[in-house]
């Protein structure tokens, strides 16, 4: 069972941001399973754990709450991230996460960018700040991001429902061939002995 979870930053209930991230994870689910992979998405909603974020800041000590998100994360075999546009970039609570977030948890590992923003301008957010912290995490950034402007929410087969298919399509792909990288204190040690005792 391919795992996928979706990480979103809004602060209402619901966001556009939590909204965005379901519409995409149920896309990719479902674009999985025309190709005959199982999956399932499971979402993590920030602003839930958002006291126990700023806990961590100052203390370093993560609460039971975000030791589960650090948790999914790790157990996650790929990732659709969310963000609300914030004064042109990404939003605080976002950067908090991903900074507490263990270094090398995301290499290799499959990642859709998505925003939601009050217009079209606000895209910007995903190459000018969202691309450069998921390089620096060394994740594997699907080619499709997607980003949705206050009036892009609307019926069914709207041009964001075409965007999400899109990206989902893509990142379904890059689902089935990467596979994410171990981190170093995971990788196995070989046993040479035997090698050893034959010379």
């Amino acid at each position: 069972m391919t795992r996928l979870l979706v990480i979103s930053a809004g602060t209402g209930n619901p966001s556009a941001s939590r909204l965005l991230g379901a519409r995409i994870g149920e896309a990719t689910v479902a674009a999985l399973a025309e190709s005959g992979v199982q999956s399932e998405a499971t979402h993590l909603e920030l602003r839930t754990i958002a006291v126990e974020l700023a806990a961590h800041l100052t203390t370093r000590v993560p609460g039971a709450k975000l030791r589960e998100a650090f948790d999914a994360v790790r157990a996650a075999d790929a990732l659709v991230v969310v963000t609300p546009v914030m004064n042109g970039s990404y939003s605080g609570l976002f950067k908090l996460f991903f900074d507490a977030v263990d270094e090398g948890a995301l290499r290799g590992r499959p990642v859709l960018l998505a925003a939601a923003g009050g217009t079209a301008r606000h895209s910007l957010v995903i190459d000018q700040a969202m691309l450069p912290l998921f390089y620096y995490l060394k994740a594997t950034i699907a080619p499709h991001p997607v980003f949705a402007a206050t009036k892009d929410w609307g019926t069914a087969g709207s041009k964001l429902d075409r965007r999400i298919a899109v990206a989902a399509d893509a990142f379904a792909q890059l689902v089935r061939s990467a596979a994410p990288s171990a981190p170093v204190d995971e990788f196995e040690v070989p046993d040479f002995s035997e090698l050893l005792a034959e010379r």
